[in-house]
């Protein structure tokens, strides 16, 4: 049996019912409608097979290209037209989102900031067009929220060249990137610092890690790096030094909040849908008390995580986002979007948990934001920490 169709246009097709589209200026504006139109028509439907199998669409990462979703970090784009973009590629598919996201906050604008102008000029054409891909190499199999205190993977400077050794786990496109920046433990000064590798040099070894339940499309893959070398130019000047970083991880805790919003007006596309488009006892689904009223709290809580993003997204364009803030955001909405989607499988009944509906995929993809750039947990106690004064860190 296939997913059932609604043939009209039911009212409030975009979900926007607070309007937070209108803040932005007009050309930003316009460029949302296209971009969200080229999203929904064409990656939201064509993902839905490349996450039941488990397979990376790069005609589809091409297609983003054109669209700009590989410069959004250079192009000079309001804070609030980023985290829009993020959230519509969440809408259309959370994994894609998530290249898109780590490419831009991590990668593109690590070597942006921290990069030697040869890194630059080196790798910047290529990212900005997805042409190139590169891949963030910080977690470890045995370290993930106390990785700043934990790290293991060693760098030595011998000979003019930095040789690496250790593990990495759960790297996004760790598999199909053409480098990666991995942390490494300087063993001279203890420092972590960042060390563009390329995927091919000799000792570099990514396997990809499947059977997940979900991002499925993102090949996350474990590294391993055995007596790794690279040229002493491949250290980030920049990024000698962990604290430097923390600016750009908050910035990405802040926009794994606009995918867990995104994710949820996902979750109420693929509900209302379903809902106008079944018949139970002789009338649509959506004529049920029962089913308004969800339908109506998954929307309520989209509409909730939209505007505490949006207003994060203001303190970003001020300079004044503190950690405390993205982590209080990346909870919030992370916990509010496993509630949300929890209605729409809920919604979808027996067919809420099959891969050809695209709740399941839903459902599955809220797990993991709920778990990366900080777990629920260590993001809760960030904001603790915040509003006591007091660490509950061990």
């Amino acid at each position: 049996m296939q997913p059932q169709e609604h043939n009209g246009r039911p009212p409030f097709p975009d979900a926007d019912l607070i309007h937070v589209v209108e803040l932005l200026p007009a050309a930003e504006r316009q460029r949302y409608a296209r971009t969200r139109e080229f999203l929904q028509a064409s990656v939201r439907p064509a993902s839905l097979g490349y996450w039941n199998r488990e397979e990376f669409p790069f005609g589809l990462l091409q297609d983003m290209a054109g669209h700009g979703l590989g410069a959004l970090q250079l192009d000079g784009s309001s804070a609030l037209f980023k985290g829009l973009m993020y959230a519509e590629l969440a809408r259309a598919d959370v994994s894609l989102s998530a290249v898109a996201g780590i490419h831009n906050e991590l990668i593109v604008g690590m070597i942006s900031q921290l990069g030697s102008e040869e890194q630059k000029s080196r790798w910047l054409p290529g990212l900005t067009g997805f042409t190139e891909l590169g891949a963030f190499a910080l977690t470890e199999p045995g370290h993930g929220s106390d990785i700043s205190r934990g790290l293991e993977t060693s760098a030595r400077l011998e000979g003019g060249e930095w040789v690496l050794n250790g593990a990495k786990r759960w790297i996004g496109a760790g598999t199909i990137a053409d480098f990666a920046l991995v942390w490494a433990r300087d063993q001279a000064d203890q420092e972590i610092k960042g060390f563009i590798v390329e995927t091919g040099r000799p000792g570099f070894t990514a396997t990809r890690i499947a059977n997940k339940i979900g991002l499925r499309i993102m090949q996350n893959a474990d590294i391993t790096l055995e007596d790794v070398r690279i040229p002493a130019g491949n250290l980030l000047p920049g990024a000698a030094r962990f604290a430097s970083v923390q600016g750009l991880l908050r910035d990405s805790r802040a926009w794994v909040g606009w995918q867990a919003a995104g994710i949820q007006f996902a979750a109420f596309d693929v509900a209302r849908d379903y809902v106008l488009g079944r018949h139970q006892f002789g009338r649509p689904l959506a004529g049920f008390q029962l089913v308004q009223q969800q339908l109506a709290d998954i929307l309520g809580n989209a509409s909730a995580s939209l505007a505490l993003m949006v207003q994060l997204a203001r303190l970003q364009e001020e300079g004044r986002l503190e950690m405390a803030q993205a982590a209080m955001a990346k909870a919030t909405t992370t916990r509010l979007a496993r509630a949300t989607v929890a209605m729409g499988r809920s919604l979808l009944g027996g067919n809420g948990i099959s891969g050809d509906y695209g709740m399941a995929k839903l459902f599955g993809d809220a797990e993991i934001l709920y778990t990366y750039e900080g777990s629920y947990e260590i993001n809760s106690l960030l904001v603790g920490r915040a509003v006591t004064g007091i660490s509950a860190f061990t």
